[in-house]
């Protein structure tokens, strides 16, 4: 049976061989011939029928097979709210009773204008206009465009400012513009000589693996980060960057990564010194996804970058995901005053369309949602339930041998897998464990949805699962997630054990190097 070589999952997942995971009775994604799938649809595997889910609400999802799952993912980080909220649905309705679609280049819609409007003013008016899309990798082409288009109008003009700078390990979309500035190697390689040229990278702030020891305090690790960028800055030319692009909180990539306090405000640092923008990419962590802590400044934070951890106010940032809650397809791109000014002087205007663009159902969905968020104080309870998701987390799982690392923020936490604790070796990419963790995640007696990801360690080998529910989970919910969470890696470990052992009632792997203890 031939591997299914590159199957990209919400372009997070990389797998080359899942053949071992069908091989023994891992996998729930269906057939693995051509002849025997019935399905027109183009999926992320032609040589799969997925089960469909029939029906969904709150964090359950409902499967053809029967089964009931725990979305304990939020999909990608996407349903904020959970399944079947009822007072989206209506707000959805009553947007179609009003307008489902008008041409943006001639028309505007009470539904963006008042989005719009909650979104800016939740930025403390740092950030004046949005800019509404379909999705996150077109938020990021999006914010590419509008600051080369910013030198271009500035006085004076600085045309040949043609270059982003942007970090390792790190993923920004699937569109070209989105894929070039990403540093990926999974996710650009087949599309590497269609790419643009005019990008670069520097590390990421990663301080598990980018620490050179454990006496590399934050500081020492933050000022050879800034010399870092700083010293690619001189590289390329300093006059010659457009921008430099960053999650604040890093998502699929790297798993749930937060930076070292004082990294972003070096980053800001480097940027000014040269005259670059800040592009903050919040796709995936923002919308209160990370339960940004208030501050008098920002007493009721909604984005990543008002946390005190982040620090910086950016000039452009992305939004998506959380953004909608995934009742419509939508996504955002704000500015600041400095860029929006700098095109109201020149041509006024910005020069960039889609046909979609501020959607007005999509608009109208998303405002009810981020009402409702509001309103309920929601980004509170994030907060709340993450500390405890976290304690817990490490609680029952830090001591785990192939655990190397928990991490995250808010209801975004991750759990990074190693193959030897003390070295931080990653799993080789065959042995395919984030998604084999997710498969059996997804089986009986678990039925929990746990979000799988690769390339961790070096953009190829390393691999970690997302834990990202709605923000509606209550304190019962996230005990059911952390002890289904933890039975899914033991059971996981031990069967891993078993398929590589030279001896299976000693549970070693064929190197030698992996015990795995039944824990």
């Amino acid at each position: 049976m031939p591997a299914a070589a590159a199957i990209v999952n919400d372009g997070n997942v990389v797998i080359e061989e899942l053949d071992k995971l069908q091989q023994h009775g891992e996998t729930t994604l269906g057939s693995t011939s051509n002849e025997q799938t019935t399905s027109a649809v183009l999926h992320r595997s032609l040589h799969h029928d997925l089960l469909r889910v029939v029906s969904a609400k709150d964090h359950h999802l409902q499967l053809s097979n029967g089964q009931r799952v725990f979305d304990a993912t939020g999909g990608a980080a996407v349903t904020c709210l959970g399944h079947g909220n009822e007072r989206v649905r209506q707000a959805v309705l009553d947007q179609m009773d009003q307008v489902s679609y008008c041409h943006s280049l001639f028309y505007g819609t009470t539904a963006a204008e008042e989005l719009a409007k909650l979104l800016t003013e939740s930025s403390g008016g740092e950030l004046v206009r949005a800019f509404f899309i379909s999705s996150g990798s077109e938020a990021v082409e999006s914010a590419l465009k509008l600051a080369r288009q910013y030198h271009l109008e500035k006085q004076p003009s600085e045309p040949e400012r043609t270059h982003f700078i942007a970090r390792q390990q790190s993923y920004h979309g699937t569109t070209l513009g989105a894929l070039a500035v990403g540093g990926h190697v999974a996710r650009r390689e087949i599309y590497e000589p269609i790419l643009s040229i005019n990008s670069s990278r520097v590390s990421p702030c990663f301080k598990y693996r980018g620490t050179i020891s454990n006496f590399e305090h934050g500081s020492a690790y933050v000022r050879r980060l800034e010399a870092e960028l700083d010293a690619e800055f001189q590289r390329v030319g300093p006059s010659k960057v457009v921008a430099f692009i960053a999650e604040p909180v890093v998502g699929a990539a790297l798993g749930c990564v937060p930076p070292v306090m004082g990294y972003f405000k070096a980053v800001r640092r480097v940027c000014d010194k040269y005259g670059a923008l800040l592009i903050l990419d919040e796709v995936m962590c923002g919308a209160g996804r990370i339960g940004p802590e208030p501050t008098e400044r920002y007493p009721h934070p909604m984005y990543a970058w008002q946390d005190p951890r982040i620090g910086v106010v950016p000039d452009i940032i992305t939004m998506g995901k959380g953004l909608g809650g995934g009742y419509m397809p939508i996504a955002a791109m704000l500015a600041n005053k400095k860029v929006i000014d700098v095109l109201k002087s020149g041509t006024g205007a910005f020069s960039h369309g889609q046909t979609y663009q501020g959607h007005p159902i999509a608009c109208r969905a998303a405002l009810e949602v981020q009402r409702i968020i509001a309103e309920g104080d929601l980004i509170a309870n994030v907060r709340k339930q993450g500390a405890l998701l976290g304690r817990l987390l490490v609680e029952k799982l830090a001591a785990h041998p192939a655990v190397g690392d928990i991490r995250g923020s808010g209801l975004f936490w991750a759990i990074e897998f190693v193959a030897d604790k003390a070295t931080k070796e990653p799993f080789e990419t065959h042995e395919a464990v984030a998604m084999g963790i997710h498969e059996l995640g997804m089986q009986e007696p678990f039925n929990i949805s746990l979000y799988p990801g690769t390339g961790t360690a070096d953009g190829r080998r390393g691999d970690h699962i997302i834990l990202a529910p709605a923000y509606t989970v209550s304190e019962a919910d996230v005990h059911h997630i952390v002890d289904t969470t933890m039975k899914v890696i033991r059971t996981f470990f031990r069967q891993f054990g078993d398929r590589y052992s030279k001896n299976a009632a000693e549970q070693v792997t064929v190197s030698g190097r992996y015990v795995w203890l039944h824990s």
